[in-house]
């Protein structure tokens, strides 16, 4: 299982990679064209800003996998190891909450986006707006993951670490726990 989930977070990668590089070569073949032959590519235009929405919402996802969203680190390590796993319990029920709403409001919002095309390539705007979908169910997978992980008193001392933003490398973990 575990093999399963580091080989979708490698092609989730892998797809972060593509896009920034499709981004990035669209926006520097139109600079040149503009500047060079005053004309560009106008599907590139829409195509990048897509790429950059999704961009954004998959790193969302993959972010939080790997707990590198923003946090109050300086509140939760002030406190004890007990309040710590508390203060991680209600910040996953949180954002599982939050989550729920993406999910719902997207769910909502998706048959309007679908009837609706984009000026130059067609593209259903659905498309673009739904990433909101995989953006919520990949959270509350992850969240649910940890959250009962943390309930069944299976979460590792590295991960509650990180969660407090203490260290990043499962070694030093180690030489400062014990």
């Amino acid at each position: 299982m575990r093999r399963l989930v580091d080989l979708i977070y490698r092609a989730l990668d892998i797809l972060l990679g593509l896009l920034l590089s499709g981004m990035a070569l669209m926006v520097f073949l139109n600079v040149i064209l503009r500047y060079a032959f005053d004309s560009g590519i106008a599907v590139s235009e829409e195509l990048s800003r897509f790429f950059f929405v999704w961009l954004t919402f998959i790193g969302a996802v993959v972010a939080h996998h790997h707990h590198m969203h923003m946090g109050m680190e300086t509140v939760v390590a002030a406190c004890g190891r007990r309040a710590r796993m508390v203060l991680m319990g209600l910040s996953d029920l949180v954002i599982i909450g939050c989550s729920v709403v993406l999910f719902w409001g997207t769910w909502k919002q998706l048959p309007l986006n679908m009837s609706m095309t984009a000026p130059v390539t067609m593209t259903p705007m659905g498309w673009v707006y739904g990433t909101g979908l995989f953006t919520a169910t990949g959270i509350i997978l992850i969240t649910l993951e940890r959250l009962f992980r943390l309930l069944t008193g299976r979460l590792t001392e590295e991960e509650l670490a990180r969660f407090v933003g203490e260290f990043h490398d499962a070694d030093k973990i180690e030489g400062h726990m014990s």
